[in-house]
Order: C-alpha cells, then sequence, then structure tokens
C-alpha cells in the first residue's frame, strides 16, 4: 500500500503550505484536496473523520530549515 509509510511527497508541496489546501488521504489510497475555508477541513482538522472515528493529522514539510 503506498500510504502505510509517511511519505513526504504531498506534504513537501506548495498546495498546503502556499495555496491553503488540505490533503487527505484514505486506507484505500484514495487523496482528495479540501479547501482550508470549507467545513470539511475543520471536520478533519479537528482529528476526526466526519462518521467521527479518530484521524492521524500531519502538517506540511517545511520549504526551509
Amino acid at each position: 500500500m503506498f500510504f502505510a509509510k509517511g511519505q513526504a511527497c504531498l506534504r513537501a508541496s506548495d498546495l498546503g503550505k502556499r495555496y491553503g489546501w488540505g490533503v487527505h488521504s484514505d486506507a484505500e489510497g484514495r487523496v482528495a484536496l479540501v479547501g482550508v475555508e470549507t467545513p470539511e477541513y475543520e471536520v478533519f482538522a479537528s482529528g476526526r473523520a466526519p462518521d467521527g472515528t479518530p484521524i492521524e493529522v500531519t502538517q506540511a514539510m517545511r520549504s526551509r530549515r
């Protein structure tokens, strides 16, 4: 499974850092972009999936140290 271990590819992209998108991936390997201003982003950022199960929230990686 592609997302079985942490992948830096989407965490290091400018989508989350510069353009304000959240990146959500599920157990089936599907990826979705979620806008920061949407209610879905608020739910995911709280650490819970829409059905109430806990999820892991990882922040985007910095460009510079």
